[in-house]
């Protein structure tokens, strides 16, 4: 079983956390936190811990600095970040710390699901451990990313959300929706939907162009390059 530590420094969201966790096969919640301290104490009594949910805004510390922390004293446990903090400076700053994940509340079930069922991946992977050739590589590195879209409007593709998302990932500069629509081989109409969609959720950020004459042209940058 891997076991999780569920951080929300409010209980109710702490419980349906915990709730939704517990349905997911493989999955048990070894304990809860409400706060940075308890959370740095249930660490030190339960050292089997696997990973941990860390809510940001907690009232005595960040979930941030809880993970500083968790990482200055020697615990390696895996962390995903849940929480309402959408802007991207604490995106980044998550990425820098070691988090595998990053859900933005309000989340479904399936949401948090897809994510845990990613990193129960990456586990399996992991644990066979021996040398790795670069497509195992690119399966290890991929194991989270894959489910970066797990809740998509109606009428949304998650083959079409992930050719916009790689696509802007693997680009060196900012894109248009036109650009966008060249590389994927779908419409400008459809790009320009996928790319509002990840600017609306905080992986992509809107630029603007500015020409000679007329309206300035919308470009969008992945975030971390942002």
């Amino acid at each position: 079983m891997i076991e999780v530590l569920v951080v929300d420094d409010d209980t109710r969201v702490a419980r349906v956390n915990a709730a939704y966790v517990e349905k997911v096969p493989g999955f048990h919640v070894a304990g809860e936190a409400h706060n940075a301290a308890e959370a740095l104490r249930q660490l030190e009594a339960l050292p089997h811990v696997d990973l941990v949910l860390m809510d940001h805004y907690l009232p005595d510390e960040t979930g941030l600095a809880v993970v500083q922390e968790m990482r200055r004293r020697g615990h390696q446990t895996d962390v995903i970040m849940v929480t309402a903090a959408r802007d991207v400076t604490t995106v980044q700053a998550a990425m820098r710390h070691g988090a595998l994940q990053y859900l933005v509340k309000p989340f479904a079930f399936a949401g948090l699901r897809a994510r845990l069922e990613a990193y129960a991946e990456l586990r399996r992977t992991l644990d066979g451990g021996g040398e790795a050739e670069q497509a195992e590589v690119d399966r290890i590195f991929g194991a989270l990313s894959s489910s970066a879209e797990p809740d998509l409007p109606k009428g949304h593709s998650p083959t079409t959300a992930e050719l916009v998302r790689r696509s802007l990932m693997n680009a060196e500069g900012p894109l248009s929706a036109q650009e966008i629509a060249d590389r994927t081989g779908v419409s400008r109409q459809t790009a320009q939907r996928y790319l509002k969609l990840l600017e609306r959720t905080g992986r992509a950020r809107l630029t603007l162009k500015y020409g000679d004459a007329g309206r300035p042209e919308h470009r969008y940058v992945w975030a971390t390059r942002a």
